[in-house]
């Protein structure tokens, strides 16, 4: 098979010597109907996720190649990029398809030959004998990842790691390997996986600002890291479903398409998981005939060939099987084999639910007796692990909001916050030292105000408790979507 991409692969350089690949049309648009998508059964989905999926982001479904449903839950939208998490990883894999199209590598290729430098003196026979294969499909031989923060991740610290498994015969979730295939299309291409796919993916698809993180030594991370819109996560799923073409031009070999999206190895057998449906090349398989990528806490490219469609989903949450179930309850029955009649009724519903989604905001009364006290004093806290210096409640830009003002690490920032509305600014969050930030402000009681802050460009809030007495202030804070400890503090600070 490899043989056979290869040789598909030198019809495509030919093609693209060939072919002026410019930007990309725009994506069109269709009533449900006109498509075969009954608007009540999709109203049905985005009314059941919106009630029962505390951290829905955005919603695109496309079918027959036009898009017939889209939305963003309010302080995301369709112009912001969105952390895709490990959903990156498919973007890496279409990367190494388009370096083995052009005979940059094999998939047979042994990964110690691209790492001669960064080899172990004495390296064991499993490691000699993993393959670029094995690392497309989770299979490198290891037991425990490697750390994949970034600035620890790099082809030494991967190869040092013990392989006490033959290669391509255990299924091991590994991002670390990821973060390998991204290496080796660097190594034989002089390009990050970034820059090698704007002229070859992103720019053909219209994908127009892609960002990616990179390691300490400037490789991009390949298993996370990569932000895009939701509609480029649309167009991406919609080039794997017509098998690698876009508007006329095969711009991937489908041969390619067809291994990557395939069963190439087994990872479980509960009937009733999207987990255990098999791997392929960084794709996972789902029930129903369909496969997708993914990323934590609910980034999605969903391709469903037998339904000739796409969902792109980003969201922010803890059980990424329910949304799945939730599509296959809800979403998957909207398809219809023939055109429907139009439905003017829930099609303008539809369209009115998806014009108002918004995430819910701080929770309590619009002011306090002790919000004009407490407005515009500066409190400070002791040195912490949280490395917050000190807060302040400033007026903010309309009657009923705030700005908190706070100083992390060194660093002043102002996030607006409205009352039952998400106004935006920028600022520290978390481990990101400058990050879009919506916020939002209620108080929960006459002494504590509570302000929800999002990072509308990740799936990440946080939500600060604020308690004040006399000159004090206690500080406690819970995270969604978070790989770390969701509840912080308390910590307490006191008025200058």
């Amino acid at each position: 098979m490899n043989h056979e991409v290869r040789r598909a692969g030198v019809v495509f350089l030919i093609f693209l010597s060939l072919t002026s690949i410019g930007a990309a049309a725009e994506f069109p648009r269709s009533e449900p109907e006109a498509q075969g998508v009954s608007s009540a059964d999709v109203l049905a989905f985005v009314d059941a996720a919106d009630k029962q999926l505390d951290g829905m982001h955005s919603l695109m479904v496309v079918r027959h190649g036009k898009v017939v449903t889209e939305g963003w839950w309010t302080p995301y939208a369709a112009a912001h990029n969105h952390l895709l998490y490990s959903l990156s990883k498919s973007f890496t894999s279409t990367a190494v398809g388009f370096a083995v199209a052009e005979g940059k590598l094999s998939i047979d290729d042994e990964v110690l030959k691209f790492f001669p430098e960064d080899a172990p003196a004495n390296p064991s026979d499993n490691l000699k004998a993993m393959r670029v294969r094995d690392l497309l499909m989770m299979s490198a031989g290891h037991q425990d990842e490697i750390s994949w923060v970034a600035n620890k991740l790099s082809a030494k610290a991967f190869l040092e790691n013990p392989v006490p498994h033959k290669p391509g015969t255990h299924f091991k979730y590994n991002t670390p390997a990821t973060f390998m295939l991204s290496a080796i299309v660097q190594k034989q291409t002089g390009q990050t996986v970034l820059d090698y796919l704007r002229p070859r993916l992103f720019e053909p698809l219209g994908i127009e600002h892609p960002v990616w993180d990179a390691n300490f030594q400037g490789i991009s991370l390949g298993g996370y890291g990569l932000r895009v819109r939701t509609e480029d996560i649309a167009r991406f799923g919609q080039l794997y479903l017509q098998r690698g073409k876009w508007q006329d031009r095969q711009l991937l070999p489908p041969e390619w398409i067809d291994l990557a999206t395939s069963r190439q190895t087994s990872n479980g057998s509960n009937p009733q998981s999207d987990w255990d449906q098999g791997y392929g090349f960084q794709f996972w398989r789902c029930r129903h005939g369909a496969y997708r990528g993914d990323g934590a806490f609910g980034q999605y490219c969903i391709v469903l060939p037998q339904q000739d469609a796409v969902i792109a989903i980003t969201s922010g949450v803890k059980d990424m099987q329910a949304v799945l179930n939730l599509v296959w309850d809800k979403l998957l029955p909207a398809f219809r084999s023939e055109t429907l009649p139009a439905d003017e009724v829930h099609c303008k519903q539809l369209a009115q639910k998806l014009g108002s989604l918004k995430l819910r905001t701080a929770d309590g009364q619009e002011t306090s007796p002790l919000a004009a006290k407490i407005a515009g004093r500066k409190f400070v806290f002791a040195q912490n692990d949280q490395k917050l210096e000190s807060l302040t409640l400033a007026a903010g830009d309309t009657p009923n909001g705030v700005t908190l003002v706070t100083r992390i690490a060194g660093k002043e920032s102002c996030y607006p916050c409205g009352y039952r509305d998400w106004k935006c600014g920028r600022g520290v969050f978390g481990d990101l030292p400058d990050e879009p930030v919506a916020g939002t402000v209620a108080w929960a009681a006459d002494d504590t105000c509570v302000i929800r802050l999002c990072a509308y460009e990740t799936p990440s809030q946080i939500t600060l408790r604020l308690k004040f007495e006399g000159d004090r202030v206690t500080l406690s804070s819970e995270a969604d979507a978070t790989f770390g400890p969701a509840k912080r503090g308390p910590l307490t600070g006191k008025a200058e």
